[in-house]
């Protein structure tokens, strides 16, 4: 397997690509069998991941009319910095395999229309090299860097003191996969990482065992360490019990990410929007709130917000426009997304993201009556 696996790339964004499906029918053309099933595959029998992509459809948005929209604005704070819009990408690895430009791609994409960026541990580039990339344009959303293998903590602090370096302006830590969920689709389709594939970020020396893997899962103990050896505020990613909610608040992180890791670890876990209203209930503004999984729409996000979160993050999306087209598709689909937004809100009467809240959604007691 080469360590590129798409065709020749485009200079300009293709024609006749209107919504994320149509990066996603374009992006499934360009990449070998093998990387699109490590894309796109979810665990087991992929009921989660059908979830998570039928539970936002199944919410109903409530419009109210005759308001004023004059001034319509998808800005917000978050982590008390400036968001131009409830977007950021999701940490998402080896994207080299999507297009040769990868992360230095995904990041200038961003950067340029004001979405987030969440650096994945397997990025293919140096987190140095990514952040140049992003944090000198002056409309760029947050810059984070997430962490998900460990390892021993003398190599991790050095770690954490390069993404303070370069300028990572919060730590996001997985805490929803100590191992790999059982993907059966990746597996008939024999992936394996291409030869020579960079991974900066990875401990010298990673465990391969079931044994190993799980001595080296993370703990409520890591996350203390993590928040007495970090200046960085540290989120956590993949918490979806109220009483993890409970004791991460009681902790005093930043922020919580609301994430069934897309559907590839855990499957026949209910689907992100199914679990957000629970952990926002206890969380309670307390601390920052995200989720991710199966949002495809503007309309999509609305309805998160909407069920408290205070920012979104997309994932395989953003790997589609990478594919499709490079910088230029995945800016395209972070404003594909932007401008359904807006649209959804002046649809719904909303002028901006403070005034959206749960009465903006179509309640079961609503349906009945």
């Amino acid at each position: 397997m080469s360590t590129t696996t798409h065709h020749d790339q485009p200079a300009s964004l293709p024609t006749r690509l209107f919504n994320l499906a149509d990066h996603e029918a374009r992006a499934r053309d360009r990449l070998d069998a093998s990387a699109w099933a490590y894309y796109s595959g979810g665990a087991a029998d992929e009921i989660t991941l059908r979830a998570n992509r039928a539970a936002w459809d199944a919410l109903a948005l409530r419009p109210r009319v005759l308001r004023p929209l004059a001034g319509l604005s998808l800005a917000s704070q978050l982590l008390g910095q400036a968001l131009p819009c409830p977007l950021l990408v999701a940490p998402m690895a080896h994207q080299r395999l999507a297009h040769p430009d990868g992360e230095l791609a995904t990041a200038v994409a961003a950067a340029a229309v004001g979405a987030g960026l969440v650096l994945s541990q397997q990025s293919s580039h140096p987190l140095e090299a990514v952040a140049a990339h992003c944090l000198a344009d002056p409309e760029r959303g947050p810059f984070w860097f997430q962490l998900h293998a460990l390892g021993e903590r003398g190599w991790l602090r050095e770690l954490i003191a390069r993404a303070e370096a370069a300028g990572v302006e919060a730590l996001v830590l997985t805490v929803d996969a100590p191992l790999n969920g059982v993907r059966d689709r990746e597996r008939r389709a024999g992936f394996a990482l291409p030869a020579g594939l960079a991974t900066p970020h990875l401990p010298p020396a990673s465990a391969s065992s079931l044994d190993g893997l799980l001595a080296q899962a993370p703990s409520w103990d890591d996350v203390a360490w993590l928040q007495a050896n970090s200046r960085l505020p540290l989120l956590l990613k993949g918490v979806t019990h109220p009483l993890d909610a409970a004791q991460a608040c009681a902790l005093g992180v930043a922020g919580l990410i609301v994430s069934n890791h897309g559907g590839r670890v855990l499957d026949t876990m209910p689907a992100s929007a199914t679990l957000l209203p629970e952990v926002a209930a206890v969380v309670a503004g307390r601390c920052a709130l995200l989720v991710d999984g199966g949002i495809r729409r503007g309309t999509d996000v609305l309805k998160a917000l909407a069920l408290g979160a205070d920012a979104v993050l997309i994932g395989r999306p953003v790997l589609h426009g990478l594919a499709s087209a490079g910088a230029a598709g995945v800016a395209h689909v972070l404003r594909l997304l932007q401008d359904e937004l807006a649209a959804a809100m002046a649809l719904c009467g909303l002028r901006n993201l403070s005034e959206i809240d749960p009465s903006c959604l179509q309640s079961p007691r609503d349906i009945r009556t």
